[in-house]
């Protein structure tokens, strides 16, 4: 879409106000509304953006090892350039178009620590060598009748969910709540998130969503706008949702699994599915599987970015907890979905509701492309249940672990550049120090009297 053609869009809906903003490292929408005189000046030329959204944490605190900005730099401006591609008009903000952003350097190159940007990257890589590149995303999330104020006020706990009892695919409790889940549907559709499917996971309160797939970059923006999108819907409806990967240590996680797979860039074509290979995959399939399972023990920060990340890493919740794959095989930290030409694809599970998805999708299509390039071998299919399966590498615990393993893995700096692993690293060590700090209640319950 063209300025003219833009021009007429916002004259046509009445649009009045404009709302920008660029993912961080944790996949926090950080942006702010604008005039649409400032719009139009920027749309050329950009605007500034002040770094400080790559220098500090989830939680607004500041770095303390950052390179990229910080004391030592002042605290600039980015620039940040709108995606006129990304034009939304959000459903529940009369006359307010909404945009994404990307951050670059003052020579127009992409800054180290933007997620889309990195992304842009390695979809460009796969351009390059002759690939498109197609996902789709699938997040869990639990549901509270809480607001922000009542869950902070009791700490988190005992919260009331919006319905009770296990009742996983239950179309009795999505017709009881058939209002939220209706505007689910209708409001995401709106808003340019299409879903393909919707539905209870086993817990109460959990629901799943399926978003329909796209190119890779399209498919990062959506299941990020997805999850802010979601929190301003259940809080209209005095609802809250948590995207954290394990929020009870009685219930199972909350999965964030990517469908992915390669398609000619000329005339669409899957270049996974082959009728007379083995399940039906051709060897770019199998190459590209070598590599993700390959690369998957060093690169599981970059997929599972919290501590809590890994609260969900354990036996007995279809979590993996080694490099395996198999058909049809949902233990497995890669499932293959051996389909037809237009199906055969593969999920890729070892990621959780809380990953960024810019950062993971980017991880994913860049170790598939190095498989690919490397002729990656991937070990044998695992049969039954993976998590006992010893063909494949163990997956990092904990994510001291797992950031070890990225800091010894020079695979990540070729698929991801240098700078971004750098400053990745940084942020992670950070978030590892605050977790290593801190007295939990588990500690407090067990030791205070006993010892």
């Amino acid at each position: 879409m063209d300025i003219k053609q833009l021009r007429e869009v916002f004259s046509k809906h009445g649009i009045e106000k404009v709302k920008v903003g660029g993912f961080d490292v944790d996949g926090v929408l950080r942006g702010k509304y604008v005039s649409l005189e400032k719009f139009w000046s920027a749309v050329d030329t950009g605007f500034g953006f002040c770094d400080v959204i790559f220098g500090w944490d989830i939680t607004d605190a500041l770095y303390d090892n950052a390179r990229v900005t910080g004391w030592h730099t002042g605290y600039p401006d980015a620039h940040a350039r709108i995606d006129l591609s990304t034009y939304r008009r959000i459903p529940w903000e009369p006359k307010t178009a909404a945009f994404l952003v990307d951050f670059v350097r003052p020579d127009g190159s992409p800054h180290p620590a933007c997620p889309r940007s990195l992304l842009r990257q390695v979809t460009s890589r796969a351009r390059a060598a002759g690939f498109t590149a197609s996902f789709a995303a699938e997040f869990e999330f639990f549901v509270f009748k809480e607001t922000p104020e009542t869950m902070r006020a009791k700490g988190y706990k005992n919260l009331t969910p919006l319905s009770a009892g296990m009742f996983g695919y239950s179309w009795l409790r999505e017709g009881q709540n058939s209002d939220f889940c209706h505007a689910i549907l209708d409001q995401m559709a709106a808003f340019d998130i299409e879903l393909e499917a919707l539905h209870t996971e086993t817990g109460p309160g959990v629901y799943e969503v399926a978003i329909r797939y796209d190119d890779a970059l399209r498919m990062a923006d959506k299941a990020a706008l997805f999850k802010t999108a979601m929190k301003q819907l259940a809080t209209r409806m005095g609802l809250s949702v948590t995207f954290m990967a394990k929020h009870s240590a009685s219930l199972a996680g909350s999965s964030g699994h990517l469908h992915q797979s390669l398609w000619t860039t000329d005339r669409p074509r899957n270049l996974f599915f082959d009728e007379y290979g083995q399940h039906r995959m051709s060897d770019i399939a199998r190459r590209y599987l070598g590599g993700q399972l390959a690369l998957m023990p060093g690169l599981t920060a970059l997929y599972a970015p919290t501590v809590n990340s890994y609260k969900r890493y354990v036996p007995g919740v279809w979590a993996p907890l080694n490099a395996t794959w198999g058909v049809d095989n949902r233990t497995c930290a890669i499932r293959a979905i051996s389909g037809d030409s237009k199906s055969t694809r593969f999920e890729y599970r070892q990621t959780a509701a809380d990953m960024n998805p810019h950062i993971a999708i980017a991880t994913a299509l860049g170790a598939g492309l190095w498989g690919i390039a490397h002729d990656a071998v991937a070990p044998a299919e695992s049969k039954g249940d993976a998590s006992r399966d010893a063909i494949g590498g163990a997956l990092p615990r904990t994510l001291r672990e797992a950031i070890t393993r990225l800091e010894g893995c020079p695979e990540a700096r070729e698929i991801l550049t240098p700078e971004f692993v750098d400053h990745y690293l940084r942020t992670r060590d950070w978030e590892a120090r605050q977790y290593e700090r801190a007295v939990t209640d588990w500690e407090l319950e067990r030791y205070f009297e006993s010892i």
